[in-house]
């Protein structure tokens, strides 16, 4: 097998595409053969060493990929060689090759491209998680999505609008906007041009929105919090823009208004069973075309570190997918 490997987590230069022994699995593990992998921004974290998991050196960077299953520990039962799978295992999908704990492995059913499913399960759990059962949105709401044309943002747009929310999307460019719109968003504010506060008191009638969907942090956070609703939901997702916002807690007090965290790994740890059941709604809705992964662009796997660099700039819609031919 091949794959990108990182001795030394010093940044995307210190990867280097290898040949390596093509690994067996333990009793509790598979094998999955790569057909495709996609890119989060925790692997860019992972390989500076900046990511809240540490994992032993060396390593093959790639949190999410599908493809099909190649061998079985003994232990396994619920998949067999020849399966399609799609797979959230931390690390690992950037090669040829994975081994993965057989219970991080979903079963696809006919007709789920190996593309859309590498790029998936991460957004699309974590948007679910963070809307429906962090927030509990219910139909009629306003939800605020900031960063709303990147993986996460546009399953949020998705999810929020196949439970019938109102959704107001937030990006930085007009590019960015239109494909929001595309995807059901009912209105958009380039936040690089306007102002934000001034667009969601216009948007929302005065009110605010309901909840609001944050996986950029930065310095976005608090004027979005002084615009939230009366016992809005404020869910903190990530801080793609780099910095940790420090929020006056009078903010709160005053809007009765809840900070929500969002950690799907941890959820899908914790919580196994709830878990499943909804990775098994989220399949239905695919199959329904509810939901569908927006894929910036395809590329193969070798092209890693190009891959990594338009993720730098920014201007990445949806997801980068790398593919094994």
């Amino acid at each position: 097998m091949h794959a990108w490997l990182c001795e030394n987590p010093i940044g995307v230069e210190a990867l280097t595409w290898k040949e390596l022994p093509t690994p067996e699995p333990q009793a509790d593990e598979v094998r999955v053969a790569i057909r495709a992998a996609s890119l989060n921004f925790p692997d860019l974290l992972i390989v500076q060493n900046k990511y809240q998991m540490k994992p032993a050196l060396p390593f093959v960077p790639g949190s999410e990929y599908a493809g099909v299953v190649e061998a079985v520990g003994a232990d396994v039962k619920h998949l067999k060689v020849g399966d399609a799978v799609a797979a959230f295992g931390g690390t690992g999908g950037f090669g040829t090759h994975a081994i993965v704990k057989a219970a991080l492995a979903l079963p696809l059913p006919a007709g789920f491209a190996f593309d859309d499913a590498a790029a998936f399960v991460l957004t699309y759990a974590t948007s679910h998680h963070a809307l429906l059962d962090r927030a509990a949105l219910k139909a009629g709401e306003t939800v605020l999505v900031l960063g709303a044309a990147g993986g996460v943002g546009t399953a949020a747009i998705q999810i929020a609008k196949a439970v019938g929310a109102r959704v107001i999307a937030a990006a930085s460019s007009d590019a960015k906007c239109a494909l929001c719109k595309q995807l059901g968003a009912d209105a958009t504010i380039n936040y690089s041009t306007a102002n934000l506060r001034d667009e969601i008191k216009a948007l929302t009638g005065g009110k605010g929105p309901d909840v609001v969907y944050d996986p950029v942090g930065g310095d976005l956070a608090e004027p979005v919090f002084r615009s939230i609703a009366w016992r809005g939901r404020y869910l903190v997702v990530g801080f793609a823009q780099g910095g940790i916002p420090a929020l006056p807690w009078n903010l709160a007090l005053l809007k009765g208004a809840s900070i929500v965290g969002v950690f799907w790994g941890e959820f899908a740890r914790r919580e196994p069973q709830a878990n499943a059941r909804m990775l098994a709604e989220l399949a239905q809705w695919y199959a329904a075309g509810k939901v569908k992964p927006v894929i910036d662009q395809r590329l193969p796997m070798q092209e890693l570190p190009q891959a990594f660099a338009r993720m730098g700039t920014r201007q990445v819609q949806g997801k980068l997918v790398m593919v094994n031919a």
